[in-house]
């Protein structure tokens, strides 16, 4: 599919115009400066009609005469200096390689513009708030992470893609995939399935659970990439099913499917894209144990970490106001323990694929 170059244009003219406030600014010997939103709890809201989390209009100012973000305001010229020229040659590239493009030793100082690929990263993602385009409309992308199998055909880049002959592997979720790029062809799946964890997945994959209850099979190691999430919101919406999220009994469990259904603190800026308002947490639970005899020998102490990052996700407006969250956060917190879903391979190693999501599925044992 072709690119959308009237909105191509309308993005290198706002990333055009972060230049052009400097060079006012230099010409008038005034403080370049400009605004940015600011990406953190504290301007972030919780929007209960859509289910997500939004940000808000509060802003700061990133300006060359203050010392203090003197090196940040040269950072982001020098990343918007990179996707402008990206965006005037029609080329892509990976957030990898611009981190690269703009890193250099500053002349007459031992200081370099940038020490880590985090602090160029940063920067993306306040040029995407400050210009309202997001990370692909500036043509970046990062590398591939996550996969996928099951009972769907894409096409991708005009490259014809069977969810059902990929192998071991599965076919690994580019960052980039927007409807211009990836095309659904054909589906006959009667849900999703989000893993957590890529070793489970594989065992998902190996016993060919997708083809046995026509699913989905997708894992996006960890924390789900923009990517995956971005692919699951489309597949949701697009294809209307639903989507059931596995991960581990624990606080950052617990987590992952909050940043799947609602969207992150700090990329609140994109819920509304990512979000899929609609994700049911299929476990692990933390009465999973009582409910299917897990052994002792399987359970993890809570560290003080994990007990502040229970009371924390407890407290959100998201978790708070819905139906059986609080009693399971407390159930974890009483419990004492957490579990990764490895350990319900102690009941059999096909425990997982053969009885126990199954069941989940059949009971509608789920939260939402």
């Amino acid at each position: 599919m072709a690119r959308d170059k009237a909105k191509e244009a309308e993005v290198a003219r706002r990333v055009v115009a972060l230049g052009e406030i400097v060079v006012r600014a230099a010409a008038a010997g005034e403080d370049p400066t400009f605004k940015i939103p600011i990406r953190a709890l504290s301007n972030s809201r919780w929007n209960p009609k859509r289910s997500i989390i939004e940000l808000g209009d509060a802003t700061q100012e990133r300006s060359l005469f203050d010392l203090g973000m003197a090196k940040k305001f040269m950072q982001s010229c020098l990343v918007a200096s990179g996707v402008r020229d990206l965006l005037k040659e029609q080329k892509t590239t990976s957030i990898r390689d611009l981190f690269y493009m703009v890193k250099h030793t500053i002349p007459g100082t031992d200081e370099n513009s940038f020490d880590e690929q985090e602090e160029s990263d940063a920067v993306i993602e306040d040029l995407e708030v400050t210009v309202n385009s997001l990370r692909e409309e500036l043509h970046l992308f990062a590398e591939n992470r996550g996969a996928l199998v099951g009972e769907i055909t894409i096409r991708d880049r005009g490259d014809i893609i069977d969810g059902r002959r990929m192998g071991s592997g599965g076919w690994s979720i580019p960052s980039i995939v927007e409807p211009e790029v990836i095309e659904f062809v054909k589906c006959t799946a009667k849900y999703i399935l989000l893993v957590e964890k890529g070793a489970v997945w594989n065992r998902f994959n190996e016993d060919k659970y997708w083809e046995r209850e026509k699913c989905i099979l997708v894992h996006g190691q960890g924390q789900p990439p923009r990517g995956v999430r971005r692919l699951l919101s489309r597949m949701t919406s697009e294809l209307r099913l639903p989507l059931y999220v596995l991960v581990d009994n624990d606080p950052w469990g617990y987590y992952i499917y909050s940043v799947v259904k609602q969207g992150s603190i700090n990329l609140a800026y994109e819920s509304l894209r990512m979000a899929v308002p609609s994700a049911r947490f299929v476990g692990l639970s933390a009465f999973d144990p009582e409910k299917y005899r897990l052994p002792k020998d399987v359970q993890i102490r809570l560290d003080p970490k994990d007990v502040s990052r229970a009371k924390e996700i407890m407290a959100y407006p998201w978790f708070k106001g819905r139906r059986g969250w609080p009693r399971e956060i407390k159930k974890m917190l009483d419990n004492g323990f957490k579990l990764e879903i490895e350990a319900l391979s102690r009941k059999g190693i096909s425990f997982i694929t053969e009885e126990y999501l199954p069941r989940k599925l059949k009971e509608k044992d789920w939260l939402e």
